[in-house]
């Protein structure tokens, strides 16, 4: 259990970071109208995409986990955001009229930080649109000290 905590505390910080690094940059910051438009995925052309850590942090502290099963993220809710407090990096990052190359960095550092967390946890890392991630039975991954490395990262931790 304790190291369950851990990883949820250092997907939060993730997350904080993420927050301070958007909130620093007013131009990305103002950027957002929080319409919610960007959460129809298909209308607005993207999709979005969350990793393990950041799924497992769902799965603890979303009590009423939703199936996606339109375009639109479930957590949507008359534009606005029902889990805005644990919502994933992507929505964090993405703003609809923002400066891309700035986007890109953040995107790229914040996944390099999640799969940190799946290496020292030694758990699989699995970066997946967020319609197959929520639609499938949650992850079974309860790191713990003695956890076997997943097969596509054996070598890497000597």
């Amino acid at each position: 259990m304790k190291n369950n905590l851990e990883l949820i505390k250092q997907v939060n910080q993730i997350y904080d970071w993420l927050d301070t690094q958007i909130e620093n940059n007013r131009r990305v910051k103002d950027s957002c109208l929080a319409c919610g438009k960007c959460c129809n995925f298909k209308k607005f052309g993207h999709r979005l995409f969350i990793t393990t850590p950041e799924l497992y942090l769902h799965n603890f502290t979303v009590k009423e986990s939703k199936l996606m099963t339109t375009d639109t993220c479930p957590y949507n809710q008359d534009g606005k955001c029902l889990i805005y407090k644990h919502r994933f990096a992507g929505c964090r990052i993405f703003f609809c009229k923002a400066d891309k190359t700035f986007q890109s960095i953040l995107t790229e550092t914040a996944i390099k930080k999640l799969k940190e967390i799946c290496l020292h946890f030694k758990i699989p890392y699995h970066y997946m649109d967020l319609k197959t991630a929520i639609n499938q039975p949650p992850l079974n991954i309860y790191p713990s000290d003695d956890t076997p490395l997943p097969p596509e990262h054996e070598g890497r931790y000597t």
